[in-house]
């Protein structure tokens, strides 16, 4: 993986990635983490359970990939309650030593629905008076899903689960996108690609044989902004990922690049080089309304939009090498935000609007770093690698990013305060460019 400069200068030098099932793999979480056990949601219909109703084979897997808990491994269970009645609290709270637990049931309904029934219990909460099961009650849920929508439901439950024990927000039903590179048949073919957050379920946007960059999602998650060289040059797209229709929206002279969404939805910021150098500019998706705003002889590119979308960060080269810039767009007052080492890029708003993170370089080392706009304390996120193109999860608790593994490029995330990493190995190709959903629905 190639360290970038500027997005806009390796445009046909990135070595993006291929078609593979990407699966999450945790290899550091937080000590002393949440202990929880999920047990195996009860079949309540006569034929035999398909595979893809154990859904809490997804919730266990979603929670223990998450760093912030312990799940009990399901080959560890000698007791497996349906119902809130069955609970020996004294096994779950003595013998395994588990905060919580999260029990459910799964019923076929007619014209091939499900009854999907979860109740999440703490063990602890009333050990005095816990013949009242219904005081330990955390969460009780009831729903109604075609088969399609079970792990995405199992996902739901995740962050209600998540949510109920953290205080945060779960992203588990968010997506990512990415980009694939792989060799067909000897010709290198290019995939804008969306998944799950687990790497499930993954389906192309788009093929190409020539490179696909900077996928960008839309507030609502229904649209992806993106650079395509598919007609020999760059250009900037939009696509429904529902309907497949796309939309050209810029096709300049010279460099159409790094598109991103306004919170709103109504607004791309973009970089376009049809004026002399690379500069920022803000284009109105409904009337089409171009509005530079940015004005230099450097290079300014990688825009990002604040939660509040009053502010922009970008990357620009004006003091030298590239640090991160920050535009106030109701004043136009420009100030630099990086002051620590001398290579600082892509950059990103935590959705707190408190903390920035971005690729931070020294002596050919990249790596992913958060800065506190309070005070500019930088924390380094990573401490090894070839890290780049930092992505946050919604939630501010996960931020994904590309790097090198043994040659191949992967995805990796880590957690905002740098104590959780979980890798998303390829077992094919590689994968880069990646792009964290908002909340869905």
């Amino acid at each position: 993986m190639h360290r970038r400069i500027f997005l806009l200068l390796i445009m046909l030098l990135i070595p993006l990635t291929s078609y593979a099932a990407l699966n999450l793999e945790l290899t550091q979480g937080v000590a002393g983490a949440i202990p929880i056990a999920v047990v195996p949601f009860k079949w309540q219909g006569q034929a035999k359970q398909i595979p893809q109703t154990k859904l809490s084979a997804v919730i266990h897997s979603d929670l223990q990939n998450s760093g912030r808990f312990n799940v009990t491994p399901s080959k560890e269970l000698q007791q497996f309650p349906s119902s809130i009645a069955s609970i020996n609290y004294g096994y779950w709270r003595n013998k395994l030593q588990v905060n919580d637990i999260v029990i459910g049931r799964i019923k076929p309904l007619a014209n091939k629905k499900y009854q999907v029934e979860f109740e999440l219990l703490n063990m602890f909460r009333d050990v005095a008076n816990h013949h009242n099961e219904l005081n330990n009650v955390l969460a009780a849920k009831k729903y109604t899903v075609n088969f399609q929508q079970l792990r995405r439901l199992a996902h739901h439950i995740s962050n209600i689960v998540y949510h109920m024990l953290t205080g945060q927000r779960g992203a588990f039903a968010t997506r990512i996108a990415y980009v694939l590179k792989k060799s067909v048949h000897g010709k290198l073919r290019y995939q804008l690609m969306i998944a799950d957050t687990d790497g499930y379920n993954p389906h192309k946007i788009l093929v190409s044989e020539q490179p696909i960059m900077s996928p960008s999602w839309s507030s609502d998650g229904k649209y992806i902004a993106y650079v395509s060289f598919e007609k020999g040059k760059s250009q900037i797209y939009v696509s429904n990922i529902y309907t497949g229709h796309r939309k050209l929206i810029t096709n300049y002279p010279g460099i159409n690049s790094a598109p991103t969404w306004s919170p709103n939805g109504k607004r791309l910021a973009l970089v376009l080089s049809k004026s002399g150098n690379p500069n920022i500019y803000i284009y109105q998706l409904h009337t089409g309304k171009l509005t530079r705003v940015t004005r230099d002889w450097s290079i300014d590119t990688e825009p990002s939009w604040s939660p509040n979308g009053q502010r922009l960060l970008f990357t620009s080269n004006r003091s030298g090498g590239p640090q991160i810039y920050e535009i106030n767009l109701p004043t136009g007052q420009i100030q630099r935000i990086t002051f620590t080492g001398n290579y600082n890029a892509h950059a990103t708003f935590a959705p707190n609007a408190k903390d920035i993170v971005f690729m931070h370089c020294n002596k050919g080392i990249c790596n992913i770093a958060k800065q506190n706009l309070a005070n500019n304390q930088v924390t380094m996120l990573t401490n090894k690698g070839m890290n780049e193109s930092p992505s946050i999860a919604p939630n501010g608790s996960m931020v994904i990013f590309a790097t090198e593994n043994d040659g191949n490029s992967i995805l990796q995330e880590v957690s905002i305060d740098g104590r959780v990493h979980i890798r998303l190995p390829s077992t094919s190709g590689k994968v880069q460019e990646p792009a964290w959903s908002p909340f869905l629905g």
